[in-house]
């Protein structure tokens, strides 16, 4: 018996194998040779395309090329761009202050979006409240799992509350990828997750939407798709490395 309350998913069908595959291909993709001599750039790039990938499942796609060209001045895009950039810095209090960084992440992806009034304060609601609080005691330490199932239940969580206006699932891409990385699972943001969800957006919105019900195939659902996003973002890492390599 465990007192852990996310261990049961990884009793659920091919869920845990799942997560092994997904980790074993992140490692791969971090002997890269890019990383080596060019690893900024390659954050950078992964930054950016996490965030082109992010704006476009909120709703807005825009070409990346223009978006790096900075000719793209919609306030969702511009959003997604902030919140990326910030993730490294906001990594260092994700775990001991969750709730003041998703507010913060809200400000950032939702500036110019929704009124300044509403910016970082989640719907007034006692039970999304109760939620909330409850998720983040999963991640100030409540649960032992793999980072890749917490980062999976912080995201799909957040997507089915929508605590904030505006952009909410820009906020809930970005408290999963701060999961990976604060937890030391990918601290410098290497991993495209969300180039893998855009990529796979029909299973993502069903998914999503499977784990909204609660139910144990809902939740397996939305953890396979996750997961194979996981390795898409994997993937995206070793395309980016030898794209810079080329151009090297």
């Amino acid at each position: 018996m465990t007192d852990d309350p996310l261990a049961p998913l990884l009793g659920l069908a091919d869920i845990a194998p799942a997560v092994d595959r997904a980790r074993e291909r992140f490692d791969q993709a971090l002997g890269h040779r890019a990383l080596r001599r060019h690893g900024g750039q390659v954050a950078a790039e992964v930054s950016l395309r996490s965030a082109v990938a992010s704006a476009a499942l909120q709703g807005y796609a825009h070409e990346r090329e223009a978006v790096r060209a900075g000719t793209v001045t919609d306030p969702v895009l511009q959003g997604a761009l902030r919140v990326a950039g910030a993730l490294p810095t906001l990594s260092e209090r994700w775990s001991t202050a969750p709730r003041q960084v998703l507010a913060r992440l809200h400000v950032l992806a939702a500036r110019d979006v929704v009124p300044e009034q509403e910016l970082g304060r989640p719907v007034a609601d006692a039970a999304l409240g109760a939620r909330l609080d409850a998720l983040a005691g999963l991640v100030a330490g409540g649960t032992k799992v793999s980072p890749l199932v917490l980062a999976a239940v912080v995201h799909g969580e957040l997507l089915a509350l929508r605590p904030f206006a505006g952009p909410s699932s820009v906020v809930a891409r970005g408290a999963a990828r701060l999961v990976l990385l604060a937890s030391g699972f990918d601290p410098r943001g290497l991993l495209a997750v969300d180039v893998g969800h855009h990529d796979r957006e029909p299973e993502y919105v069903g998914a999503a939407g499977a784990f909204a019900t609660g139910t144990p195939d809902g939740l397996r659902s939305w953890l396979r798709h996750y997961l194979t996003a996981v390795e898409v973002g994997a993937d995206q890492l070793t395309a980016i490395g030898d794209e810079i390599l080329a151009a090297a």
